[in-house]
């Protein structure tokens, strides 16, 4: 990669008039710009001063010819495949590579190569440290959170990033990390466009089973389940919310639990349950037939994303359409343009959720 400034009365500054100025090495200066973690806070922010004075910039050119990657908290959930497709497809269309990087909830995850070319490689270090070393041109991220540590380093970096917001994080955003554009959802309205139908049909006991509480989506789709419930005049008992991870397992041990619960307080079971993802959905539909509870006589059955499954359970499952794969295309997309130095209008965009009935909701009987 060259790296310089072009014209101008200065003539063509490199990196190695940046080191110069700044009295330090080209190596030096070479780990300040891909986000180096053994550069000392006084001489990464001298060296930066150097750049700006001198007008440094990385060639555009650089940018359009490398990878994107894709770095996921897990790749091995249904709500991931979407992600991954959205990128991949885009970006291939693009003719632009991609690697694609699980992290599962650390900074140590294994490169996959994928897309319009190959880019794998595992390295030793983190994802970051990967990233910096195959100069990538960006990075989609659809990670819950991003450490201090992470933040510094990308803009150290200079690297454009993207987020898929399906899973932001309750904790507070620090003020690089807000700037980064992101794609989400309309959690908070499709929650209630999920308990208002179950509502309109006519029921009044309805369970939300809830996600993790410090994701931000968790929190917005309880969040819209409560308002629904409390505009329509109707009480939410205690525990009708119990919280679990986004998946088919935590969703039937949480219904179990619930319904164990009721029981033993001599209290009527739901005669509705809103899961805040169709895996905790699908869980649930479990537990309830293994309790000989039939769908949806017995019991109505909502579910949040609209994965490909939830056509194919029996009965197949209404649910909220989540535009994962719009997102993860739309975030992809943006990330070109910034990379061709276009400006981006929006930093935080949502895209619209819509409810799909199907044969897994009825009226009370």
């Amino acid at each position: 990669m060259s790296e310089e400034r072009t014209g101008g009365p200065g003539g063509r500054v490199t990196l190695d008039t940046v080191a110069v100025e700044a009295g330090v090495s080209a190596s030096t200066v070479s780990k300040v710009l891909n986000g180096g973690a053994d550069v000392s806070a006084v001489t990464r922010r001298r060296v930066e001063a150097v750049m700006d004075s001198l007008g440094y910039r990385r060639r555009a050119a650089r940018l359009r010819a490398g990878f994107v990657d894709l770095v996921l908290d897990e790749l091995d959930s249904l709500r991931s495949v979407e992600i991954v497709r959205g990128v991949a497809e885009t970006l291939h269309a693009a003719g632009v590579r991609m690697v694609l990087s699980a992290v599962h909830g650390r900074d140590d995850g294994a490169d996959v190569g994928t897309g319009s070319g190959s880019g794998s490689g595992s390295g030793s270090g983190g994802w970051i440290d990967r990233l910096a070393a195959r100069r990538s041109s960006g990075a989609v991220l659809v990670v819950s959170e991003l450490t201090s540590k992470q933040r510094r380093r990308l803009t150290a970096m200079d690297v454009p990033v993207v987020r898929v917001d399906p899973a932001g994080h309750v904790r507070h955003v620090g003020h690089v990390e807000a700037l980064v554009p992101t794609f989400g959802a309309t959690n908070w309205e499709g929650a209630v466009s999920a308990t208002e139908h179950l509502i309109g049909l006519g029921h009044t006991r309805i369970a939300h089973l809830a996600g993790p509480r410090q994701l931000l989506c968790s929190r917005a789709r309880a969040d819209g389940y409560r308002a629904a419930m409390e505009r329509a005049g109707l009480r939410v008992p205690e525990g009708f919310t119990p919280h679990g991870e986004p998946d088919d397992t935590s969703g039937r041990r949480e219904a179990a639990r619930l319904l164990d619960a009721l029981a033993a307080a001599g209290e009527q079971p739901p005669t509705a349950i809103f899961a805040a993802s169709d895996l905790q959905a699908l869980g649930a539909l479990e537990e309830l037939r293994a309790r000989g509870r039939r769908i949806p006589e017995d019991v109505s059955v909502v579910g949040f994303d609209d994965l490909p499954v939830a056509r194919r359970t029996h009965p197949p499952l209404t649910t909220v359409r989540q535009p994962l794969f719009d997102m993860a295309a739309m975030a992809a997309r943006t990330l070109l343009r910034i990379i061709d130095g276009e400006p981006v209008p929006n930093h935080r965009l949502e895209l619209a959720t819509r409810l799909v009935v199907r044969g897994s909701t009825a009226p009370p009987t």
